[in-house]
């Protein structure tokens, strides 16, 4: 046993030797970008989240607040320091006639060098007469105002209408909206002449059609657009806003007329909806950004318990959505993949191969492989927490298998139920270490088997001992 612990010191500080080595002859690795990360939920009892990325450094987040009368928003360097950041009221409703109820989702956006923000509300007199309306602010800071009032979007709308959004696709730019029909919302699409103005006969492009679109009410509202991969998606939230809410996704050819609806074509299924693994109720009412690290974020709201309309509950009465972030990533064919609404607490990460960079660590049946595309996205994602043997070590948790641990067996690594053990603890703790291929990325050394590491091989986890510079690539991930 000495000898054999002896030599994996040996190999160990040979490695480390290597590596050293290599710095000296080729220099110093360029310095990594940090990876983002959030802890869910960003804000208590914000729903309707809006953030807008800007280029003077900053994040803006403003949201639908419970009481809904007034627009308040916030922002921050960092996605996460938006949870801290101190909120300030933009603007308040009217007491009497137009804008005096009903404040709901209100999104920020910066239009030819001045603000812009859209948001729906009521008449002080008629709670329910729904409009989408326009404030304007040309200061740097919108933070400071002032803030004019546009009005409601015009042409006006005639009837129930809410949760408009603006694009810009092949240097045209767009509103989406929803708007009752008979007993559906619809969400149409127009092309706009000013921040305030649209043209033309408006397109309707989705109508709830759905099982899943029509529990409740028959919703689709508060579209979201992403353009990527040669296509414009616009995600959409559907059904009544209880634990039945979920996110859809619409699709169309980047170079197709997106004022005719037969360049859009919809998702049969959802693309966010609620998970009791994780426990988010209710998904929905989207918006995207880019994190400080370039990665994809989604925005969304939810609840962290199941209710549903009916039986006295009212959501809309209900103060409990939170707004929420997490990143998601892209399928081989050039469509986003969300995932499931991850649990509250650290956000979760992937582990890609740094030898086989298109391929990430997944648990398939509970055994842990290292695949391509993997598209039942949260079988690879995993959230990093102090060691369950050491606090001063980690464990990783699967994230739609709470409880579930990657810990190794026989020397095989697994994704299996923490079943409270000191050997379960001790197989589930590893040491976070600097790559041993790439210092940038990172190393997963056992705790009670030091010297061995996780590695792949033949597609499939390992715990093992390392001595070369394949061994040493194959026990290296990236953090994404």
């Amino acid at each position: 046993m000495r000898l054999k612990l002896a030599g994996r010191r040996l190999v160990a500080t040979l490695a480390a030797l290597v590596m050293a080595v290599s710095v000296a002859l080729v220099g110093p690795a360029a310095p990594a970008r940090a990876a983002a990360v959030f802890t869910n939920p960003l804000a208590e009892q914000r729903a309707d989240p809006h953030i807008y990325r800007h280029t003077d450094g900053y994040y803006y987040f403003t949201a639908t607040v419970p009481e809904y009368d007034r627009i308040v928003l916030r922002r921050a360097t960092t996605l996460q320091g938006l949870a801290t950041a101190p909120e300030q009221v933009i603007w308040r409703r009217h007491s009497t006639g137009e804008m005096g109820a009903h404040i709901w989702a209100p999104e920020i956006h910066f239009i030819d060098g001045r603000w812009y923000i859209y948001f729906a509300a009521g008449r002080a007199e008629d709670v329910w007469a729904i409009r989408p309306y326009v404030l304007e602010s040309s200061a740097a800071n919108p933070l400071d105002g002032p803030w004019v009032e546009r009005g409601q979007l015009q042409p006006a709308r005639s009837s129930f209408s809410l949760d408009a959004t603006t694009f810009v696709h092949n240097g045209q730019r767009y509103l989406a909206w929803a708007e009752y029909a008979g007993s559906n919302s619809n969400i149409y699409l127009a092309r706009l002449v000013n921040p305030w103005t649209y043209a033309g006969t408006p397109t309707l492009i989705a109508t709830p059609t759905y099982a899943w679109e029509t529990r409740g009410y028959r919703v689709n509202e508060g579209p979201a657009v992403l353009i990527r991969n040669g296509r414009v998606f616009l995600t959409y939230s559907a059904s009544a806003t209880d634990a039945s809410y979920a996110i859809g996704l619409l699709t169309a050819a980047a170079g197709s007329d997106l004022l005719n609806p037969a360049s859009w074509s919809k998702r049969a299924t959802p693309v966010l909806a609620s998970d009791g693994r994780t426990g988010q109720w209710g998904p929905g009412h989207n918006s995207f950004t880019v994190a400080e690290d370039g990665s994809d974020v989604i925005v969304y709201h939810s609840r962290n318990y199941e209710r549903y309309l009916g039986n006295g509950y009212d959501p809309l009465t209900d103060p409990n959505r939170r707004t929420r972030i997490q990143r998601f990533y892209w399928n081989a064919d050039g469509t986003p993949n969300f995932g499931v609404p991850v649990p509250d607490g650290a956000t979760p990460v992937r582990l890609r191969a740094h030898d086989l960079p298109d391929r990430y660590l997944r648990h398939w049946e509970f055994r842990v492989r290292l695949e391509p595309d993997v598209t039942n996205l949260a079988d690879s994602q995993f959230r990093i927490v102090a060691g369950l043997a050491d606090p001063s070590a980690i464990s990783l948790e699967s994230t739609n298998y709470p409880g579930y641990y990657l810990r190794h067996r026989d020397h095989q690594v697994w994704v299996e139920r923490n079943d409270g053990s000191n050997l379960f603890r001790q197989d589930a703790t590893f040491g976070r270490r600097a790559g041993l291929a790439d210092p940038a990325k990172v190393s997963l050394e056992s705790m009670n088997f030091p010297g061995q590491y996780v590695r792949h091989r033949g597609g499939l986890l390992y715990l093992e001992a390392v001595a070369d510079p394949a061994g040493w690539a194959s026990a290296t991930f990236a953090l994404d």
